[in-house]
């Protein structure tokens, strides 16, 4: 008589075991948050502050706040024509990501970076011992703050991938670079002293000096600089990374030669970004012309390095399209926005965090306003948005309580720059993940372990500057 065999398990249970065993993508990640906030313009009522314009900017009236009555909630179906409008809202981020990578596929086409990264590499001996590789990753870190701190966030957008050549060359993971290089740039635009988009705006709604009480926020950037420098060493290196995609140096270092082509691709490559900080910084542009110079680098490094019309536009293409779930996940997360301006519940979260620092002692204060911020950084992602919503009602708040307006500032900084590194709506974060070709789901339990000091940093250092008169 023959046996049996074993009863298999039913499918529907295989199934279910590893929905609930796998970490969820990025995308079933946000569409959950995007849910969540739906279901709570159910239970939020919505409400607005009165607004004027002041200097040609939009400001709150403080004390103007008032209950809405004439919103009808909203349909279901709207949660799903939420996703389409987010996309075209942030279509300027998803263009660089598209734009940008097309940049960098043409670039690592032509052997530039990978050469004069491997005979830099080779000078400093990266390869030889742990120290010259920590000298390495410490200094890439400090380097990419500092541009964070001078340029500001979205603008470096087209350095992350350089990380990921740098980790490479000193034989790391591409999360090495992305993390040497997005939290580099996120802590230095995050404690920037000198941020016209963030503290300038703050200041100016608090009519203080501009940049004024630098020296504080340098000190903060420079510490949480050296404890993420000293997170990637010791931790960030040992963390293995399953790449489907995995940046490799093509030869040995010592066998890495710089041309005559190379020079001149490298040349037009600086000259791009010259041109683009002198954008930034003297006629105000942003992502719409940065997206337009990447295109313009593109396009003149494809002809000097010899590529057809043709060629250079498969290259384009193919870059593109190694970023596009990245790019998606930009569009995505930014449906999350929608919701909450078609609800009206963004002034009424405002008001509703605003009260809770009345009748609170000013250290304490101070702390709690920045975890306040970055709460609502999650719906507010911008920065100077961020500012120009909340300062003009916690700038009376803090005179009210006695604390100084510098400290209100700090706190607001501190609460909305440091959450950019790991929230789901921070769309220049996400497109630079999208770019280093890590995934968010895969970049959070890098970075929270490492914000848990550099938050402790930062409120011990707040909280003392509130005893000291700062």
């Amino acid at each position: 008589m023959s046996q049996q065999p074993p009863a298999s398990r039913p499918t529907g249970d295989v199934k279910k075991r590893r929905w609930f065993s796998e970490f969820p993508d990025p995308m079933v990640l946000i569409f959950m948050v995007l849910v969540s906030v739906y279901l709570l313009t159910f239970l939020i009522p919505a409400g607005e502050f009165a607004r004027e314009v002041v200097g040609g900017r939009s400001r709150v009236i403080p004390n103007s706040f008032q209950y809405l009555t004439d919103v009808e909630p909203l349909h279901f179906f709207h949660l799903f024509l939420a996703i389409p409008q987010g996309m075209i809202n942030a279509s300027q981020f998803l263009f660089i990501v598209f734009i940008a990578g097309g940049l960098f596929h043409v670039l690592k086409g032509t052997g530039a970076l990978e050469n004069l990264i491997g005979v830099t590499a080779n000078k400093l001996g990266a390869n030889s011992s742990i120290k010259n590789r920590n000298m390495v990753i410490i200094l890439g870190t400090f380097i990419y703050g500092f541009f964070g701190v001078a340029v500001g966030g979205e603008n470096n957008i087209a350095l992350v991938p350089v990380g990921v050549l740098i980790a490479s060359a000193i034989g790391c993971s591409r999360l090495v670079g992305v993390t040497m290089a997005v939290g580099g740039i996120g802590v230095g635009f995050a404690l920037s002293p000198i941020s016209p988009y963030t503290v300038g705006v703050a200041q100016s709604i608090g009519e203080l000096p501009l940049f004024s009480g630098w020296e504080l926020r340098t000190m903060m950037v420079l510490i949480c600089l050296a404890i993420l420098s000293a997170y990637i060493c010791l931790r960030v290196v040992k963390i293995e990374l399953h790449d489907d995609q995995p940046v490799e140096m093509s030869k040995a270092l010592h066998e890495y030669r710089v041309s005559r082509n190379n020079l001149i691709v490298l040349l037009i490559f600086l000259t791009g970004l010259a041109t683009m900080l002198a954008g930034v910084f003297t006629r105000g542009w942003y992502i719409k012309e940065i997206t337009a110079v990447f295109l313009m680098m593109a396009i003149v490094i494809g002809f000097a390095s010899g590529l057809s019309a043709n060629q250079l536009v498969r290259q384009l293409m193919e870059g593109a399209a190694s970023v596009t779930s990245g790019a998606l996940i930009i569009g995505l997360a930014a449906s999350i926005q929608v919701v909450l301006n078609d609800a009206h519940i963004v002034d009424t979260i405002v008001k509703s965090l605003s009260s809770i620092l009345e009748d609170t002692p000013v250290a304490l204060a101070a702390l709690v306003t920045s975890v306040i911020q970055g709460v609502i950084n999650l719906f507010i992602p911008s920065g100077s948005a961020q500012a120009l919503i909340t300062m003009p009602i916690l700038i009376p708040v803090a005179d009210l309580i006695g604390m100084s307006r510098q400290l209100m500032v700090t706190a607001f900084q501190i609460g909305d720059g440091l959450t950019n590194l790991f929230i789901p709506t921070a769309g220049g974060i996400l497109a630079m993940l999208a770019l280093g070709r890590v995934s968010y789901a895969r970049w959070l339990p890098v970075i929270l372990p490492v914000m848990v000091p550099m938050y402790a940093v930062c409120w011990i250092m707040m909280i003392a500057a509130a005893y000291m008169g700062y």
